[in-house]
């Protein structure tokens, strides 16, 4: 999120570690350059458009009859805060922009939510990223009249109560909404603000319950259709967010225990949404930094209990970099920011930090990608800043990748990143008139050519991370016993069969390719911990081997510390083949050609059956120096 200039004293803070600043403040001068108004005849969302819930194909997000329905979004922010942290709250002044939006979707004080729901029409959006902050969700003060004065309807509610009706507004106008934590506190984001993680100035235990909350809140309402989880989590002064540590600073455990519980508890309907991570480390000359975006994602994805609903988000602003936090003067280190690439090294820093989760198919990782945050000024001058914009467009179009702006709304004269804005008297401008050389961009951006239509079911696959806990990702096991109590614990989602197990430490890969629909209904599973299976001779000769019954397959496994300790097996709902071979991966890889699905033990040996078998059974050795860890698969024939 583009920020005002940094004061003096969080300059000097950002050396010691913090994050996710920006440039200076936009000036209030009207750009000159001429520019085509937005071309008429886009195709504006309507409630007969489309059919929610929405859920995922591989690399892309359908409607509830299968047809493509890319996010074409922009973002209404105001709901999360304004207030700058300094100064009269109270005071325009004090507040981003000098917009001060009273913890409410910015313009409701100059324009009838139908007039700005029109301007979102003509722009040739579909959908809406609305942020909120939980200090909003429990402010039982009344907003003042001043605040609603274009919408007096609204006079006398809560925040969270104008927030409830800006939803409905919107939604019966046809556009999906996601639901965005954007803040802990209703202050603007991003520096050393309190909001750095989602745990920063509350508890995640909070933070669960106001998103469980919420997503029931809004269940009926099918097109509130995401709840992106958390907004750029980055470094407080002292500490960073990870990936997979296993401590409250862990983004990947978080977003994944939340995702399953907003699935199970709250409202199954709802797009997952997970942003990686904005910033690690001190943001100095010599030091360790960057930002991580999405590049853990590749050995380690989430799996959610419905692997449809897993959707991966990424923000890309020209004036930060891969190593950039985007100060400017104090706190700013010598690395490129994004503008400052040429248009080659661009694309390629733009596929590794977050693209390729949708260009690599047939990957525990691929999903749809939403560049859930870009955007510039329409007063822009900087040549390398619009050239960036352009080239940012151009990807976004060749990769036919979803997007949403930043911001939607804004006040006449005051920012100027906002692509419609109004005035004290409700007259709105901004992109949709001539003047603003971002149109063309915009234009194309919002017409281009793209997938539409059916989208075919693609064969799924996940991985499973024990490292630091279960990952018991089957809604119908969740629902049962402890099938091996004081074990960890990993089973495949519903659907699928285990494919592939790493020689140490839990990872496991999942898939249905090959053989959808494989369970036969809800037959019972079985937990199998000794010998009694192991049929048609010794297939790991001086091994134990924990085998399932005949015409059934793998769809889990327990260890205790590095040991095997059970396997979980399903009940095939055919005749299964019982030709097969032993897949060794205690000293090396054992994987089929070209490794489908990717690398799910990324610095562990592992085995894998090809996607014409099953996993029948896991062989392991008490010998010494071994410690019963995973040596060997027996692959079948489907």
């Amino acid at each position: 999120m583009r920020k005002p200039l940094l004061p003096a004293a969080l300059a000097a803070a950002l050396l010691l570690g913090a994050l996710g600043v920006s440039p200076a403040g936009a000036s209030t001068s009207t750009s000159t350059t001429t520019a085509t108004p937005v071309t008429a005849g886009i195709p504006a969302v309507t409630s007969d458009s489309w059919r929610p819930p929405l859920s995922t194909r591989g690399r892309y997000i359908v409607d509830a009859e299968g047809n493509r329905f890319k996010l074409k979004s922009a973002n209404w922010h105001g709901a999360q805060g304004s207030w700058s942290g300094s100064g009269d709250i109270n005071d325009p002044a004090s507040h981003h922009d000098g917009e001060k939006a009273d913890q409410m979707p910015l313009g409701l004080d100059r324009a009838p939510i139908a007039q700005i729901l029109a301007g979102f029409q003509e722009l040739g959006i579909n959908s809406i990223r609305l942020p909120f902050s939980n200090e909003m969700l429990h402010d039982q003060r009344p907003v003042s009249d001043a605040s609603v004065a274009a919408n007096p309807q609204l006079r006398g509610k809560t925040p969270l109560q104008v927030f409830d009706a800006v939803i409905a507004a919107t939604t019966s106008e046809g556009f999906a909404v996601v639901l965005n934590n954007h803040t802990n506190t209703s202050r603007f984001c991003c520096g050393l603000d309190g909001n750095e993680r989602w745990n920063t100035s509350q508890s995640t235990a909070q933070w669960e319950n106001d998103w469980i909350s919420l997503a029931r809140r809004y269940k009926d309402n099918k097109r509130v259709v995401g709840a992106d989880l958390y907004n750029e989590v980055r470094r407080t002064v002292t500490d960073d967010a990870n990936w997979n540590w296993g401590n409250d600073h862990d983004w990947w455990a978080a977003s994944q225990r939340l995702g399953d519980r907003l699935l199970t508890e709250a409202n199954p309907d709802l797009l997952v949404i997970v942003e990686g991570i904005n910033w690690q480390g001190i943001p100095a000359d010599g030091l360790p930094h960057g930002r991580p975006t999405l590049e853990p994602v590749r050995t380690l994805s989430h799996t959610l209990v419905a692997s449809n609903k897993l959707v991966y988000a990424a923000h890309f602003y020209g004036y930060t970099g891969p190593n950039h936090t985007g100060a400017t003067g104090m706190g700013e280190t010598h690395d490129p920011r994004y503008q400052e690439l040429s248009r080659e090294d661009l694309f390629a820093t733009l596929k590794r930090q977050a693209f390729y989760v949708t260009a690599e198919s047939g990957s525990h990782f691929t999903a749809p990608l939403w560049i859930s945050e870009f955007g510039i000024g329409s007063d822009e001058t900087n040549p390398q800043a619009r050239a960036w914009f352009g080239n940012f467009v151009d990807y976004l179009i060749a990769n036919d990748t979803d997007f949403a702006y930043w911001p939607l709304v804004g006040w006449t004269g005051h920012g100027t990143w906002s692509i419609l804005n109004f005035d004290a008297a409700g007259r709105r401008s901004g992109i949709l008139d001539s003047g603003d050389w971002r149109a063309a961009n915009w234009n194309r951006l919002v017409s281009a050519p793209q997938r539409s239509g059916q989208v075919s079911v693609s064969d799924t696959w996940d991985m499973l991370n024990l490292d630091h806990a279960d990952a018991v990702q089957s809604a119908r096991m969740r629902t049962l016993a402890d099938w091996d109590p004081g074990a960890r614990k990993g089973t495949c989602p519903d659907g699928q069969r285990l494919v592939g197990l790493a020689h140490r430490d839990g990872r496991g890969l999942c898939t249905d390719a090959g053989a959808a629909g494989l369970a036969a209904g809800n037959a019972a599973s079985t937990v199998v911990s000794d010998e009694r299976h192991v049929q048609q001779g010794d297939w790991a000769g001086g091994y134990t081997k924990f085998q399932c019954g005949l015409n059934q397959f793998m769809i889990g496994y327990s260890l205790r510390g590095q040991a095997v300790s059970a396997v979980l097996c399903a009940q095939a709902g055919r005749t299964l083949g019982t030709n097969g071979r032993t897949v060794w991966f205690d000293r090396g890889d054992g994987r089929p050609a070209g490794g489908p699905g990717g690398e799910f033990a990324y610095g562990n040996y592992k085995g894998q059956c090809g996607t014409d078998e099953y996993a029948a059974g896991i062989a392991f050795t008490g010998a010494w120096a071994k410690g019963k860890t995973p040596d060997a698969l027996l692959c079948r024939k489907l």
